[in-house]
C-alpha cells in the first residue's frame, strides 16, 4: 500500500474515531483494510448478515441506495446489534459525506429486503430521512458517489439507473427512500464524473 494511501486512510480513522461513541469505534477489519480504501471499519454484527458458502461465485451486479431514517452513528449501531437482523455495507454520513464500512463486499448484507438481491447487490446507508432534504449536502452525494463508482469500477457495474437504484425499486420492497428528494440525475452524473 502507499504511504500516502496508508497516512489517508490512518486519518479517516483518527479523526471519525473521535467523533463516534465507544459502542460503534472502528475494530480492525478482519482481513485486512476495508474493500474502500478510504472508509471506517464499523463491523455489524456477524448475526446481521450472511457469508456466503462460495464466495467466488458471488456476483454483484446492482448498487442499491438507501436513506437510512435515521442518523449515522444510530445506524452503524442499528448494523452492531444481533436482534436487529439487518445492515448495508457502507453507510455516509450527511455532514462530511464520511463512510463507514459495515460488511464486508465478500458477504451478503440484509438490506434489500429481498434474499435474491441481497446476494447480488452491495447496499449504501445514506445518514437523513427521506422527508428531509437538507440531509442530502453536496459533500454526501459527492462522496457517495465516488463510492458507487468505485464498487462500479471493481465489479464490472454499468453505471445507470438499471444498476444503481433506489431500495424502493427492489421488488417487493415496501420501502419509499430513497424518497423524491433524491436527485438522481445529480447523482449519476457525479458517479460517471469520478471514473
Amino acid at each position: 500500500m502507499h504511504r500516502r494511501r496508508l497516512i489517508q486512510y490512518a486519518a479517516a480513522t483518527m479523526g471519525a474515531a473521535a467523533v463516534l461513541p465507544s459502542s460503534v469505534r472502528a475494530v480492525a477489519a478482519p482481513q485486512g483494510p476495508t474493500d474502500y480504501a478510504t472508509a471506517l471499519w464499523v463491523p455489524a454484527a456477524p448475526a446481521n448478515y450472511t457469508v456466503p458458502t462460495r464466495p467466488s461465485e458471488r456476483r454483484i451486479d446492482r448498487v442499491v441506495i438507501h436513506v437510512a431514517q435515521q442518523l449515522f452513528t444510530p445506524t452503524a449501531g442499528i448494523f452492531r446489534t444481533p436482534s436487529k437482523q439487518v445492515s448495508a455495507h457502507y453507510v455516509v454520513r450527511s455532514g462530511d459525506g464520511h463512510v463507514a464500512q459495515c460488511v464486508r463486499e465478500k458477504d451478503i448484507a440484509w438490506h434489500a429486503g429481498n434474499w435474491s438481491w441481497n446476494t447480488r447487490s452491495i447496499g449504501i446507508e445514506h445518514e437523513g430521512w427521506v422527508d428531509r432534504p437538507e440531509f442530502f449536502t453536496d459533500v454526501m452525494y459527492r462522496r457517495s458517489a465516488v463510492l458507487t463508482a468505485d464498487i462500479c469500477d471493481r465489479h464490472g457495474i454499468p453505471k445507470d439507473r438499471e444498476h444503481i437504484v433506489g431500495h424502493h425499486e427492489v421488488p417487493g420492497s415496501d420501502h419509499t427512500d430513497p424518497g423524491v428528494h433524491w436527485d438522481w440525475e445529480r447523482y449519476l452524473r457525479l458517479v460517471r464524473d469520478a471514473a
